[in-house]
């Protein structure tokens, strides 16, 4: 085996999602449908709509962070983060 390996392994997890929710009631005031037409073809009842000033970049940060958390570790000592 080589000794330069380093050992792999998932430590921790993270997820983020927007404030703003969008649900199907919402839906049904914006255009025609329903709340039973879209969970019976979908299963969605609501979704989570990012902030006109929040990137893709800003969401995957939050879910890092919460990574970190989950691990127990600090940004510092990581060779990567996926």
């Amino acid at each position: 085996m080589n000794s330069n390996l380093r050992p792999v392994g998932i430590i921790g997890t993270g997820k983020y999602v927007p404030e703003k929710i969008l649900t199907n009631h919402d839906l049904e005031q914006m255009v025609e449908t329903s709340d039973e037409w879209i969970v019976s073809r979908t299963g969605i009842r609501q979704r989570h709509i990012a902030a006109p000033d929040e990137a893709t970049s800003d969401l995957a940060y939050h879910a890092a962070v919460n990574a970190l958390k989950s691990a127990g570790m600090h940004a510092r000592i990581l060779n990567l983060l996926l």
